[in-house]
């Protein structure tokens, strides 16, 4: 039987484990021992990119392959998938090893996303691919219903270098300014500048794509403004 914090998570899924030994494992990080959930993680971010595809093609029948694949991305992301982990308080249900936890793994979004994946794919192993499925659009339903069909869907580089093209201008360039932070919670510091000098933006984000990205949607903003 569950205990009441599994039960919670189960309720949250919208899933009951037939197999509680898929649940453990998928919940178990490589520093705690095995078995843990790195092949879970490799099948469930299969399972992830096939439920999102079809849950994005059922939502926008009209949306263009590129339109639907700028969609997936975004929603399949590490920052996206550890949002959601942390709104499940999934970090207080993995098991780790000492050094993990004494890092402040249960946090870190690396191991929030690929836990989440471990799930998507023990559920898939325990009640097949349907079952896996409605999970993910039940995961995925509040960010689905945010997109805006109207909007482009591109990311924020995307769309700047877009927006430069068009005027036939030079494209950015992105220099990674500090790293801050211990190890286990890094934080990236990124500046994005005009070819011509006139301007300079910066973002700040845990990886460095993430920061690029506010980088770029900082410094579109700008030139929206001019």
């Amino acid at each position: 039987m569950a205990d009441s914090g599994e039960a919670r998570l189960q309720d949250a899924l919208g899933h009951v484990f037939t197999a509680a030994a898929l649940l453990r494992q998928a919940l178990t990080h490589r520093s705690y021992g095995s078995p843990h959930n790195e092949r879970l993680e490799f099948l469930g971010d299969s399972v992830l990119n096939c439920a999102v595809a079809h849950a994005l093609y059922q939502a926008f029948p009209q949306a263009p392959e590129g339109s639907l694949s700028r969609l997936r991305a975004n929603l399949v992301r590490q920052e996206t998938l550890a949002c959601i982990a942390a709104a499940l308080a999934l970090g207080e249900h993995l098991r780790l090893g000492e050094g993990e936890l004494k890092s402040g793994g249960f946090r870190r979004p690396s191991i929030l996303a690929d836990a989440l994946e471990s799930l998507i794919g023990a559920i898939f192993l325990d009640a097949g691919f349907a079952a896996a499925s409605a999970a993910v659009a039940r995961l995925m339903a509040p960010y689905i219903a945010a997109i805006d069909p109207l909007a482009s869907g591109k990311d924020a580089k995307t769309s700047l270098q877009e927006w430069l093209q068009g005027r036939r201008e030079p494209l950015p360039e992105y220099r990674l300014l500090a790293t801050e932070g211990q190890a286990h919670d890094q934080e990236f510091v990124v500046q994005c500048l005009l070819k011509d000098g006139r301007h300079a933006s910066r973002g700040r984000g845990k990886s460095r794509r993430a920061a690029e990205q506010e980088a770029a949607q900082a410094m579109l903003a700008w030139l929206e403004r001019t």
